[in-house]
């Protein structure tokens, strides 16, 4: 009988990219060019989406490991603007 996979903690930090849109004029998921990096550390702590949460640079989002998709985020203490979508990349 195979043993269940012992579960990886999450990431200890990600990039978080802020690009301008879903999709292109045409409809395709393109996000365009990166306007604005942050490198977000794990706090510990788990957000209101239920998600690992992460803060740094003036972002704080809370991220799915498994995923890496950016459940929360605030941008300098706000919401982003309307169209814009997040990115995490793990670092390292």
């Amino acid at each position: 009988m195979p043993t269940p996979a012992t579960p990886q903690p999450p990431p200890a930090r990600y990039t978080v990219e802020i690009k301008p849109r879903a999709a292109d004029a045409d409809g395709h998921p393109d996000h365009g060019s990166t306007l604005r990096t942050a490198v977000v550390e794990a706090t510990g702590g788990t957000g209101a989406s239920g998600y690992p949460r992460y803060e740094g640079d003036g972002v704080a989002a809370d991220i799915d490991p498994r995923t890496r998709a950016v459940e929360a985020i605030t941008l300098d203490g706000g919401e982003l603007p309307y169209g814009w979508v997040a990115e995490a990349v793990p670092e390292g």
